[in-house]
This record gives structure tokens, sequence and C-alpha cells, in this order.
């Protein structure tokens, strides 16, 4: 009797054990995310503190819409307030239109300042999407572990939720069907 009790609580003790590992790789894996994300904020405000910079040299190029410098200096607070992905897309956008813009400007291209805050802008960019491919690289395996068997039970026990991956809007986006 004594033995069919040390059994009865190794086994529990291991069913235990597993619980926490599969918990622990949760957070892990979720807190993954959250650095990954926290990267990307870095990169974003960079590249956002930037855009005043890239308005000031084109105002002096072409008469510039008010109403698009207000929205801009509107989407940066409100980034810095809340970083989330949803206003850092709507900022995007109004990056979009500025870089739209210069494309019509041949004459601002030779222009020492615009050159730095491209240079700046380039490389910005490119650790960007570095940011992003790590970012979505963790949210991968995140949601991988989450909604596999025997995660998506544990995970739906804990309240894991899936992640979306990262996409700023007016990028192309390939869809591959499954």
């Amino acid at each position: 009797m004594g033995s069919s009790i040390l059994l009865y609580i190794l086994i529990i003790g291991i069913i235990i054990g597993f619980i926490i590992l599969i918990f622990n790789r949760f957070v892990r894996y979720k807190n993954n995310v959250k650095r990954a994300k926290s990267t990307i904020d870095v990169y974003l405000q960079q590249r956002f503190d930037l855009i005043p910079n890239l308005v000031e040299v084109t105002k002096s190029y072409t008469q510039y819409e008010k109403d698009t410098l207000e929205n801009i200096s509107k989407l940066r607070s409100e980034f810095n307030k809340t970083k989330d992905f949803a206003t850092s897309n709507k900022l995007n956008n109004e990056y979009l239109k500025i870089m739209g813009i210069i494309e019509n400007l041949p004459n601002i291209k030779a222009n020492e300042q615009y050159l730095k805050i491209q240079k700046s802008l380039s490389k910005i960019e490119s650790e960007l999407q570095a940011a992003r491919r790590i970012y979505n690289t963790e949210v991968t395996k995140y949601n991988s572990t989450i909604t596999t068997f025997p995660g998506n039970i544990f995970a739906k026990l804990f309240g894991f939720k899936e992640i979306e991956l990262f996409t700023l809007e007016g990028e192309r986006e390939i869809k591959i069907e499954l």
C-alpha cells in the first residue's frame, strides 16, 4: 500500500512538473515576443523622430499641406504614449505620403540635410526590417506552441492567446494559401 501511494505521488509530481514546464515555455516565448516588440518600437520611434526633419527640408521645396504636418505631430504623440502598432501603421501612411512628395522633387535630393536624413532613414529601415523578422519569428514560435497539442489545451486553460504578426500598411504582403 505504501508503494502505491508513492507511485501516485510520483505520477502527480510528474504531471505537475510537466504543466509547470509548459506554462514556463509559454511565458518565456511571450516574453521573447514582448522584447522583440520593444525593439520594433525603438526603431519606429527613431524613424518617426526623423519625420519632422524630413518635413522641414521638404517645406523649403514645396508648399506642404498644413493638415498633414499636424496629423503627423498628433500621430507621433499618440505613438509615444501608446506604442501601439495600429498607430504606427497610421503614422507609416503619413511617412509614405511624405516620401511620395519627395520623389516628385528632384532638386531636394541634392540637399545635404536631406541626404543625411535619407541615410539615417535607410539605416533605420534596414534595422526595422531585421527587428520585424525577429519579432515575427518569435510570434510564430509562440503561436505554434500554443496552437499545437498538448500546448493548445494548456494555452486555453491558462488564457494564452495568439498574437498577430507585424506588418506595416503600405507594404506589399505576399499571401500564400496553405
